[in-house]
């Protein structure tokens, strides 16, 4: 599933989305991955950046010859226009493009598109069947709605960066936009849901999604846990709480592989294949609760094992064992894995821009209705003209707006 080199204006039909027109009005990262993740399975997606304040993905990390290369990422699958909301052009365009959308994704702090004249009553006035998804740090509400809103906080104060970490060092942080990711796969899910109960109303709805919930729910039970126990997990590195082993290993050529051992019989199939085959008679191996009281035990068991052969050797030696093992990969591993390259995890896309270039390829496969990437992300403000016109302005009105500051 390759791209093109630039849009062609209408999606493939057999794209599952296509006919599905998003505006996509959000900055840093969120909410313009959730719009990313529609448009990867044929959504016509609009990204409104402000004229002079584009998307600060596009100045995000590495560049190449000046050119941005996460936005190639987040961008793809969508046609670029500008428009500066806060004046009246910027608005009454917004309000025609929303009049012919069947979404809008935004992550304006509370307010901000009320005070605009953009917010739910007059959108849902221009299009009763429209899906507003808001995606902020807070929600829409209660007491932090208004603060500013970023993927960190939401990985601080879920309880992910409590529970990640050496037991003795500090809460630990992820070196990649963890919480925002999880929060984009949500909103579009979130959309889709709301979608679906359109067909079926005939009204649009608002989605209020709020990054510091999904994180909370991806990390587990820990607010039950601590309602009927009281209990608090702590930081306990690669270790894991509900099984052992579990942590990663180094072997004897100075690889890292990781080893899990969640179900029973493969904990029993482990421990006989690193020659410790009395552990699976202690009373206390028979669950991953009481496996993980003696962590220790079974590290130096595992570890030992593993630090006495090379890498492929106990790849090949769990394989057999049928025991679950996986090497520890950076970037450039990932790139050249047999596995990745025959499920095409990592495509080529031509871009006008940069020539040929190689990102994650859409999240699933469907047999009947795939998706795919069109183009990678367009310069700033590339379709404004175009979209514009489709819109039925003329040339004098576009060079009006252009003049007024608008776009």
């Amino acid at each position: 599933m390759t791209g093109t080199a630039a849009p062609a204006g209408t999606t493939a039909p057999a794209a599952p989305l296509a006919g599905l027109r998003v505006l996509d009005l959000a900055t840093l990262f969120a909410g313009p991955l959730a719009a990313t993740l529609l448009g990867d399975f044929g959504a016509e997606v609009v990204k409104v950046e402000h004229p002079h304040r584009p998307d600060p993905s596009r100045g995000h990390g590495p560049a190449k010859d000046g050119v941005g290369l996460w936005w190639k990422l987040l961008g793809r699958n969508k046609r670029t226009v500008t428009l500066d909301l806060s004046t009246p052009g910027g608005r009454d365009v917004l309000l025609r493009l929303a009049a012919g959308a069947d979404v809008v994704v935004e992550n304006f702090r509370p307010g901000t598109l009320e005070r605009w004249g953009l917010g739910w009553s007059e959108l849902s006035a221009a299009n009763p069947g429209l899906v507003l998804a808001r995606v902020t740090g807070f929600g829409q509400f209660g007491p932090y709605a208004h603060r500013p809103g970023f993927g960190t906080l939401a990985e601080a104060m879920s309880g992910f960066a409590a529970i990640t970490g050496e037991p003795a060092g500090p809460p630990t942080l992820p070196p990649f936009g963890l919480a925002d990711s999880i929060a984009a796969l949500t909103t579009a899910y979130a959309v889709m849901t709301a979608l679906a109960a359109r067909t079926r109303t005939g009204r649009g709805q608002v989605v209020d999604l709020a990054i510091i919930e999904p994180i909370l729910t991806v990390l587990g039970p820990h607010p039950l846990w601590y309602d009927q126990l009281g209990y608090v997990q702590p930081r306990t590195g690669n270790r894991s709480t509900n099984n052992a082993p579990r942590n990663t290993y180094r072997t004897a050529d100075g690889r890292w592989l990781a080893v899990s051992t969640s179900a029973q019989s493969v904990a029993e199939r482990v421990m006989h294949l690193v020659g410790r085959p009395d552990l699976i008679a202690e009373p206390w191996f028979a669950t991953g609760t009481g496996r993980a009281q003696h962590a220790d035990e079974l590290d130096e068991a595992v570890g030992g094992w593993i630090a006495r052969h090379k890498s492929d050797e106990v790849v090949t030696a769990f394989e057999e064992a049928q025991a679950a093992v996986a090497p520890v990969y950076d970037v450039r591993d990932v790139m050249a894995d047999p596995q990745f390259a025959a499920l095409d995890t990592v495509t080529e896309v031509q871009d006008p821009e940069l020539g040929p270039i190689r990102m994650q390829n859409v999240l699933f496969r469907l047999s009947e209705t795939p998706g795919g990437i069109r183009w990678a992300g367009r310069p700033h403000g590339a379709d404004t003209d175009a979209v514009l016109a489709e819109l039925g302005l003329s040339a004098a009105e576009i060079a009006a707006l252009r003049e007024a500051g608008s776009l």
